[in-house]
């Protein structure tokens, strides 16, 4: 699924003003269609191709399509509701077999009695013991109007159902209430129809749900506008949703008229799988505080594609076929990309865990006494039943979320009439948690940027030495930057050969080199070498740091792009190619640096905690990272 946008043919008209008779689209006009649209300028290499899928392999751009019109229907099906015929349900494979996620409503199975929960187990005199879920579905699915027994298990009790295949409606989006008070939307894609779903079941629990989880896990992207209404669900109207950058670095912002229908708390949930679309949304939800974000980190997609169809220029695809072009880097509301680097959750933990760490901080505000009750202020605030989390079914996700939570998050206990302060290890000796094992280093406590290595520690940027130690005041090596870097932003891995000759792929640190050395963020030394073992001074340290921060953030782009033609006096000790990288950084009022670039000397050798403190405190402050500095 991708995000599109349409382009209105206005647009287009000077560009297309002289475009030959319709006909199938042949690789010059496409050389040419990506010219106009394409968002960075074509290499000499796709010039060279003579056809369409030699051009598009030599862009090496996975989001850049050619379809044809079977292509393009089965695309566009793909982010719409989908009519099928058969049992009407939704299943996953477990160890007990096949278990009933979701009954469709109006649907056979919802007509024959089955429930969320019972286990599948024969259809008609078909044991489904050791299929997989195709060759259950295609037991399931038939003609319209055909009979079929159906045998489940419900509390360990088989029976047996007689149900008839009939046509149901999969949507893209559906929601249902959870234990009398918690609205559940899962949401697999962001097509047309998606936040009139979001909307229709906002309303249907308007007065039940006291909170709402949204489930954005797996969900691959879809439709700008139906991202941007589904954030105003939860916002209200908002102009500056999301912010579009072309080739030449020109801004638009979008954003949606669509109504607040809730103002109820919020958690959405995330995986390596959540990419584009739900980035957007998650993104928004995250910089306008209208969300805490459970999971895993999202995919890394930040571009946004365009498709050019008979719809907008029909002299190109006279045959109903299509090319999706990307177009737009986006960026969130608080001008921060997700390209590569993802989008971080508030609770950084395994997915299989975040849908029960979700319901543990949907408890419903204590009306009365607080007695029993854990409250965690953080993008809202958020309500635990003890009791509930310390039960054998939800220690788990209660062991993962106190380890999820970074330093600084306000934690308190109820005293029945009021709240006290407590914290994660005090919450876990309360339950007896036994796994419980805060994320963090042995050796940091006296760095002074402690609370920076724990930060990262607690996001999983920062791996260490594998035996709980960091080893803060070591030398940071050329291959350690790398690592470090590689595991902050999320890096792809690359394919082929090595860049450098004395850098193996196999080596632990050549995957993280070759990659940022493809992204642009480090070069070599000389000679095709990268020289691995050397130390990282300051001032190239701050320089690729720069680099990155230009990658990630509107702001420092578009402060970069206004820089002086010479960097100040007081940069004169760096060498000349760092002065703009130390300028750039200096200007935060803040302070990016971990000290004023006077005290800094330039060609001393970075140290690791100097290096973790200004990789967490670049990150929090383009909100990569939650920031609780």
């Amino acid at each position: 699924m991708k995000l599109r946008f349409r382009l209105p043919a206005a647009g287009l008209a000077l560009t297309l003003l002289l475009t030959p008779m319709a006909q199938a689209l042949t690789p010059d006009q496409t050389i040419g269609l990506l010219d106009t649209f394409y968002i960075d300028p074509l290499p000499q290499s796709v010039r060279e191709q003579t056809t369409i899928s030699g051009i598009l392999e030599a862009l090496g751009d996975p989001y850049t399509e050619y379809f044809t019109a079977e292509e393009l229907a089965a695309f566009n099906a793909s982010l719409s509701d989908v009519q099928q015929v058969g049992a009407g349900l939704s299943l996953s494979l477990t160890d007990g077999g096949l278990l009933v996620n979701r009954v469709i409503p109006d649907s056979a199975a919802e007509a024959g009695g089955l429930l969320a929960g019972d286990i599948v187990t024969a259809v008609d005199d078909t044991s489904l013991a050791g299929m997989d879920l195709n060759e259950a579905s295609a037991l399931l699915t038939g003609q319209e109007g055909t009979t079929f027994q159906l045998t489940y298990l419900r509390e360990g009790q088989s029976h047996t159902v007689t149900l008839t295949r009939k046509a149901f409606v999969v949507p893209t989006a559906y929601g249902e209430l959870m234990d009398g008070h918690i609205g559940y939307l899962t949401c697999d894609v962001f097509g047309d129809e998606t936040a009139d779903h979001v909307a229709e079941s906002l309303g249907t629990y308007a007065s039940q749900a006291d909170r709402w989880i949204m489930d954005l896990r797996g969900n691959g992207g879809g439709n700008l506008t139906a991202a941007l209404d589904t954030i105003s669900c939860f916002t209200g109207p908002a102009s500056r949703l999301v912010y579009l950058m072309q080739r030449d670095n020109s801004l638009s912002a979008q954003g949606s008229k669509m109504t607040q229908l809730t103002d109820a708390p919020l958690i959405v949930l995330t995986n390596g799988q959540s990419a584009s679309a739900s980035e957007l949304v998650s993104a928004a939800l995250r910089d306008t505080g209208s969300g805490l974000l459970v999971g895993e980190r999202t995919y890394g997609k930040g571009v946004a594609q365009v498709l050019l169809d008979e719809h907008n220029l029909p002299q190109f695809f006279p045959d109903g076929d299509a090319l999706k072009v990307t177009t737009y880097r986006f960026f969130s509301p608080a001008g921060t990309s997700n390209d590569t680097v993802g989008v971080m959750p508030h609770l950084l933990l395994d997915q299989s865990l975040a849908d029960e760490a979700a319901v543990l901080l949907s408890a419903s505000e204590p009306q009365g006494s607080t007695s029993g009750m854990v409250r965690m202020d953080w993008n809202g605030a958020w309500y635990i039943d003890l009791e509930q989390a310390c039960s054998p079914d939800y220690q788990a996700a209660f062991t993962a979320l106190l380890e999820a939570l970074p330093d600084g998050v306000l934690l308190r206990q109820g005293t029945g009439s009021g709240w006290e302060a407590t914290s994660a290890d005090a919450l876990a000796a309360a339950c007896s948690l036994t796994d419980y094992a805060p994320r963090g280093f042995t050796d940091t406590a006296q760095s002074p940027y402690s609370e920076e290595i724990d930060l990262l520690a607690t996001y999983g940027v920062l791996l260490g030495a594998g035996d709980g130690t960091f080893h803060p005041t070591q030398t940071l090596t050329r291959a350690q930057l790398c690592a470090l870097l590689a595991q902050a932003i999320n890096c792809r891995v690359p394919t082929g050969e090595s860049q450098f000759s004395d850098v193996s792929m196999d080596d632990w640190y050549g995957l993280a080199v070759n990659a940022l050395a493809s992204m642009g963020l480090v070069t070599g030394v000389g000679g095709g070498r990268f020289d691995p073992d050397a130390p990282v001074s300051h001032e190239q340290f701050i320089t690729i740091l720069a680099r990155l921060g230009r990658r990630l953030d509107l702001g420092l782009i578009q402060t970069w792009q206004d820089r002086p033609d010479t960097a100040s006096a007081e940069y004169s000790g760096y060498s000349s190619w760092a002065w703009d990288s130390v300028w750039l950084l200096a200007q935060d009022e803040e302070g990016l640096l971990w000290a004023s670039p006077a005290d800094i000397d330039p060609t001393a050798a970075t140290t690791r905690e100097e290096a973790a403190a200004l990789t967490c405190t670049l990150l929090c402050r383009l909100n990569l990272l939650p920031s609780l500095l």
